[in-house]
């Protein structure tokens, strides 16, 4: 998986300017790994980062690849489009020819699309009026943009691997992405209807770990928000528009921002809220919050919740 718009470079972990030679770089990864080293009194989080950081430039052809925003595929940089395929940052067109020829749910919305739209006017304003902008999603370029503007395309990536992954749960399922429940900035990222229930969902990734405390999601890259908060609130704008009942809140972050796979968040005005890694997603909508586990929807119930969500639900713009 890439690395997130707002972990830190390669070369800030190993405390160089990416303009550092290869010799630069190879002594200041030897002084990271002995100031760092568990056995010396160091992290061993900063310890396996460093590590991980060598891996990503330890060599010229890894560096070379690194800067140009390649983590695999094509070796061709020459030219802005290559570059920008490459990255990681830049949105994934979805395969018409996939191997996988298993039904996929039903999907409605943009899943991302909006926080890219928004990226990508930031990032405008940021370079400067009247500056050409090749390639907005070039890694160099971004990791030197402010951290807000980070944040949304962070964001947006998460939402897009939330979008991948719940497509995979088959016809049982159908999901609407970019659910307006007012201004653009108070949408829910994603609403998935099947046979374990509704479920309002949001994708975050805050850029460091996260952990609950008195149901909300706490962290040092968290406050002031208050996301499982803010998702209540607007599930209940769109409960009380579409006379439906949501089964769970769920709060999707990256697998490494969570130290177990999932956790509840208790319950907001009697619904289950949990917040679950992103490897961890599909097995948990397919089997449902442990509350309700027992109880399965479907028949004609399914398909009234299904028409109103269809006819009610409106797209952020």
């Amino acid at each position: 998986m890439p690395d997130s718009p707002l972990s830190s470079s390669a070369y800030t972990v190993l405390g160089v300017a990416a303009t550092a030679t290869d010799a630069e770089l190879k002594k200041a990864f030897r002084r990271a790994l002995r100031e760092t080293h568990p056995d010396t009194g160091g992290d061993p989080a900063r310890f396996a980062a460093v590590q991980h950081a060598w891996e990503r430039v330890g060599t010229t052809e890894k560096r070379r690849r690194y800067d140009a925003g390649f983590a695999s595929g094509s070796s061709d940089l020459g030219s802005s489009s290559a570059r920008s395929a490459g990255s990681p940052f830049a949105a994934r067109g979805s395969s018409k020819n996939r191997e996988d020829s298993r039904p996929r749910a039903r999907a409605y919305g943009h899943p991302g699309g909006w926080r890219r739209e928004r990226f990508l006017d930031s990032m405008r304003e940021w370079v400067g009026r009247g500056v050409s902008l090749d390639d907005p999603y070039d890694p160099t370029l971004v990791r030197d943009a402010p951290r807000e503007i980070r944040r949304t395309l962070a964001d947006a990536l998460a939402e897009e691997a939330t979008a991948r992954t719940v497509s995979t749960l088959g016809i049982g399922f159908t999901v609407w992405h970019d659910v307006a429940t007012g201004t653009p900035d108070r949408k829910i990222d994603h609403v998935a209807l099947g046979p374990t229930g509704l479920f309002a969902m949001l994708s975050e990734d805050f850029g460091g770990p996260v952990k609950v405390r008195r149901g909300e999601l706490t962290g040092p890259d968290i406050q002031p928000e208050k996301p499982m908060h803010e998702l209540a609130s607007r599930a209940k704008a769109l409960s009380r528009q579409l006379k439906v009942a949501f089964t769970c809140l769920v709060i999707i972050v990256p697998d490494d921002a969570l130290a177990q796979p999932q956790e509840s968040l208790g319950t907001v005005r009697g619904t289950p809220a949990v917040v679950v890694r992103q490897s961890v997603l599909a097995h948990f909508l397919r089997t449902g919050p442990e509350a309700t586990r027992n109880r399965h929807i479907g028949g004609n119930e399914l398909f009234d919740v299904r028409t109103r969500l269809s006819s009610g639900i409106a797209f952020v713009e």
